[in-house]
């Protein structure tokens, strides 16, 4: 009988511990928290690309901190998507993160309240020093930069080669390879215009080379309400050469199609940034792209790269959600794997904690740079590289002459620096 008793007792206690540890873990493992992040990004060519990410990024919150995130994620055409954010930041709808152009944007959206301090964050400590400077204001880094650029115009090696060709360094020189490719039935420029922001650039390349190398004192000058486009009004030159020698039908033809008639061999040349390179390898992963300074003048040294932080990640002050947005802003160079992201999204290293090797378009770039031949990325006002955009299809169309889009351009210049001193 002592023996059953004592065994049922056993059995009881076991069963109280039993329950006692199981209601231990009930109470430690909490019910997740929800958090919710909008995220609006420019470039929606890199959605696959960032939507795995943010899924490991969701998985490590789960794990670590047993937040369940969930994040919309926004990424409207580049044409568009300037205009949807100052809206939605404007109207206090803003999105937890977004992105914006580091030069152009951080003054004005810095001045409005729109950018949180992120210089305690633990990211801030691994930016490259000339990377940190471009995302800093008054004294604050109030961006994470996702886009380091040093970039020209685009160019295929192999035609070159075959050809004997050298990338051109003055005007003249541009207009004898011109002719060697046309005497070859190769069409020297691809022209793809249905997106506004890709005609753009030739405007940002060609201004660049002419303010850097003639009129230094261009962009004080516009701010001070004393400067016209007028002054540099030779920027034309080489955007004529180009419209005169493109590829046909250039309103059918967006980023994607343009990307796809380059790969293809379609056009020697294309005014366009190496950050097409993803879309230009996956329709021809062999194909060797170079990097050239645009010629602007019949000065070699006014062909010069442009050094710019575009494309960067801010954080909104009104965000419900801040502890989390900084956790996903810091994985973005997180330094066990932003490195792969960086690497397949073909940007280029920001940051100590980045270790893949750069890409030969980007070598290429550099070699110009450490011969001098590079400027920083001019700071005009957004309000200006929009109406750009606009003219430039218009002139390409004939519906806009030269003195139109110089009124323009200095009509837009100065309804920016009024509208930022209100």
């Amino acid at each position: 009988m002592k023996k059953v008793l004592s065994l049922t007792f056993g059995l009881l206690i076991i069963v109280f511990m039993l329950t006692v540890i199981t209601g231990f873990d009930r109470k430690t493992q909490a019910p997740a928290r929800q958090a919710e992040l909008k995220v609006f990004m420019s470039f929606p060519r890199f959605r696959d690309q960032f939507e795995r990410y943010f899924n490991q990024f969701k998985a490590k919150e789960k794990a670590e901190k047993n937040i369940d995130v969930t994040i919309k994620l926004e990424m409207p055409n580049p044409d568009q998507a300037g205009q949807i954010l100052r809206a939605r930041l404007a109207s206090n709808d803003a999105p937890d993160l977004f992105t914006l152009h580091a030069i152009a944007d951080i003054p004005t959206f810095y001045k409005a309240g729109y950018l949180t301090d992120l210089s305690n964050q633990p990211f801030v400590g691994a930016l490259f020093g000339n990377v940190k400077e471009i995302v800093t204001y008054d004294g604050k880094v109030v961006a994470l930069p996702l886009e380091s650029l040093a970039w020209g115009y685009l160019y295929n090696k192999k035609i070159f080669s075959d050809l004997g060709l050298t990338p051109p360094q003055t005007l003249d020189e541009m207009k004898a390879v011109v002719n060697k490719l046309k005497a070859k039935k190769i069409t020297p420029f691809e022209l793809s215009f249905q997106e506004s922001w890709i005609p753009q650039l030739m405007m940002a390349l060609s201004l660049g080379g002419i303010v850097t190398s003639e009129h230094p004192d261009f962009v004080d000058k516009m701010n001070k309400g004393k400067g016209s486009y007028k002054e540099v009004e030779s920027v034309f030159n080489i955007i004529d050469l180009i419209m005169q020698n493109g590829t046909d039908k250039p309103f059918e033809v967006g980023s994607a199609a343009g990307s796809a008639d380059f790969a293809n061999g379609k056009a020697a040349m294309w005014v366009q940034g190496p950050w097409m390179a993803e879309s230009i390898l996956k329709v021809n992963p062999g194909m060797k792209i170079g990097v050239a300074p645009l010629p602007v003048s019949n000065d070699p040294e006014a062909a010069m790269i442009n050094l710019a932080v575009s494309t960067s990640l801010a954080v909104s002050p009104t965000s419900k959600n801040k502890e989390v947005a900084f956790d996903l802003l810091n994985y973005i160079l997180d330094k066990k794997v932003s490195s792969a992201l960086f690497q397949e999204l073909k940007f280029n290293p920001v940051a100590s904690v980045h270790k893949y090797k750069s890409y030969p378009w980007v070598d290429e770039a550099m070699a110009y740079v450490s011969k001098g031949k590079a400027y920083k990325d001019l700071s005009l006002p957004q309000a200006v590289t929009d109406e750009t955009a606009k003219m430039l299809q218009s002139y390409y169309a004939k519906q806009a002459t030269k003195d139109d889009i110089i009124k323009a351009l200095d009509k837009a210049w100065a309804d920016s620096i009024k509208a930022s001193s209100n």
